[in-house]
């Protein structure tokens, strides 16, 4: 009962909340606050109980927290949660983002109660997602967080927020019919006539049928990549992060990317073996695009926010290429294809942990000059030195230095991928020096030389104030007059810095102790391998 309580609780504290219409702003963000951290609080104390080597009995058989209650008999569906050692860090990652924009969010003006309540209907749906372990109640829940999120930018958002949130809701609601098409196929392919993700990945459905299992195949991996999302798939994702709020585009990041990539290493690869292994140089080749195409077009960007958008498609490419090397069995020993699969699982965290930060440190940039235009900032390590740090260390680390979660990451992706698929490797690694030389050309221009802000509050409808570090009494005194007055630049606040420094010393402790990770994961990726292998 642990795990349901971990899921439902979030969506029980939302219920109070709109039952609540009188509450005050202020408690609307206590509540928020005290469901995300009682949340983290036991799936802590999950993490703490858990026992990474049950895995290694079989991850079909490793199951912790396990409830299984009969949903729809006729089709044998139910309410299956449990967690190993590939859902428990992906349960404390979306706990520990929604507690950070939880902080973030404190001082929320625009409808704050109900704001606190979407965002911990959302939490609800995420968690309810990775824990699952019947398809049906896995589409429900993943369905569910589109529901969510598409409030989120439409009602919070900015710029051309309902045209965004729009697009993204049509764009993944269509990947996930796709989805469901393809669950439709594994129940009618099984013997068991089952949607139990146990019970298929222990009899997977469609070995005899290698046309069916491909074409299965496609229709998860269609839904799979839209949310992910994948190069070509990608479209909505710029437009959804630019206007949506900064806690919005944190958890989009950080959490509902991840639904994608986690459902390729939780339902493709251990249910469809024959066919993840037939397919397994076109995931290779489509994660390799997807590095250099997100990698590119980022460093193309003039616009801060819709940059660091591009390169999640470039990370989340990284993802997909430990784990189409993974498949490639004829080509790689199982430790190499092991060592792919770990690093890709570790790609997911350390992205949420390093492009979460990033995304509530844009929200910095709107909340003082209405803009996230490079052109429009500038030199701002002089009035912000607080954020400028935190930017310069959320960059670095997001484009690989050692000594963060991201280097542990990509080391072990390429490790792992280079003996099945070696070109493709070389290409990726290629994709990193684009990543570094497009984080600093954006540090470059937003913290060094002339301070630049935004005239006013409203940077998109004024031209921006340069001010020059050492100008002269007299041009000051002589351009005042015709310089529209500037609205002061603060720094970060506390309730701004403290989530993005938790997010940052995470992924800092993460790249100079993985072990605390690896010890959970490497258990069950080397069963996924095992079971891709079969």
């Amino acid at each position: 009962m642990l795990l349901t309580v971990v899921i439902f609780l979030p969506l029980a504290a939302a219920g109070v909340l709109l039952a609540m219409p009188r509450l005050s702003g202020r408690a609307a963000a206590a509540v928020w606050l005290a469901a995300s951290s009682a949340d983290l609080a036991l799936i802590g104390w999950m993490w703490w109980r858990y026992d990474p080597g049950s895995d290694a009995a079989g991850l079909v058989d490793g199951i912790a927290y396990e409830v299984d209650v009969p949903w729809i008999p006729t089709v044998d569906a139910g309410y299956h949660v449990g967690v190993d050692g590939l859902s428990l860090p992906l349960l404390a990652l979306t706990a520990v983002l929604f507690l950070a924009c939880a902080v973030w969010s404190l001082r929320e003006p625009d409808r704050p109660r109900t704001y606190a309540a979407l965002f911990l209907f959302l939490q609800t749906a995420c968690l309810g997602t990775f824990a699952a372990l019947d398809l049906i109640l896995f589409f429900v829940f993943f369905d569910l967080t589109i529901v969510g999120m598409y409030f989120i930018i439409a009602g919070w958002g900015h710029g051309n927020a309902r045209r965004s949130a729009l697009k993204f809701f049509l764009y993944t609601f269509v990947g996930s019919l796709a989805l469901l098409v393809g669950f439709i196929g594994l129940f009618l392919g099984s013997d068991d006539r089952t949607f139990d993700m146990v019970t298929l990945a222990k009899n997977p459905p469609l070995t005899e049928s290698p046309v069916a299992a491909g074409l299965v195949l496609l229709a998860i991996g269609l839904g799979l990549a839209v949310k992910t999302p994948l190069f070509p798939f990608h479209t909505w994702l710029p437009d959804a992060h630019t206007d949506a709020p900064a806690a919005g585009s944190a958890i989009l990041a950080g959490v509902l990317l991840k639904l994608g990539t986690y459902g390729f290493v939780r339902i493709a690869m251990p249910i469809l073996p024959d066919a993840w292994r037939r397919w397994a140089m076109v995931a290779v080749v489509v994660g390799v695009v997807s590095v250099l195409w997100g990698a590119f077009v980022a460093l193309a960007q003039t616009d801060l926010k819709r940059m660091i958008a591009y390169t999640s498609v470039n990370h989340m490419g990284y993802v997909l290429l430990g784990l189409g090397a993974a498949g490639l069995v004829g080509q790689a020993d199982d430790e190499a294809r092991t060592i792919a699969t770990v690093g890709a699982l570790y790609q997911m965290v350390s992205h949420g942990l390093l492009t979460g930060a990033l995304f509530l440190l844009t929200g910095w940039l709107w909340s003082r000059g209405r803009t996230y235009a490079f052109d429009r900032w500038g030199g701002l390590a002089r009035p912000a030195p607080v954020f400028a740090a935190a930017l310069a260390v959320a960059a670095f680390g997001s484009l690989g230095l050692p000594g963060f979660s991201g280097f542990v990451a990509e080391f072990q992706i390429f490790t792992g991928a280079l003996q099945a698929a070696p070109v493709a490797t070389v290409l990726a690694v290629a994709g990193i020096l684009v990543t570094a030389g497009l984080f600093l050309l954006a540090l470059q221009r937003l913290l060094t030389g002339a301070t630049v802000e935004p005239a006013t509050g409203h940077g998109a409808d004024h031209a921006p104030t340069r001010t020059a570090p050492h100008a002269v009494a007299s041009a000051a005194t002589a351009t005042a007059a015709r310089t529209p007055p500037r609205v002061r630049t603060e720094d970060l606040h506390g309730h701004e810095l403290l989530p993005v420094a938790a997010l940052l010393a995470l992924a800092l402790i993460l790249g100079l102790l993985p072990g605390v990770l690896l010890d959970v994961f490497e258990p069950a990726a080397r069963m996924v391998t095992q079971l891709v292998a079969r």
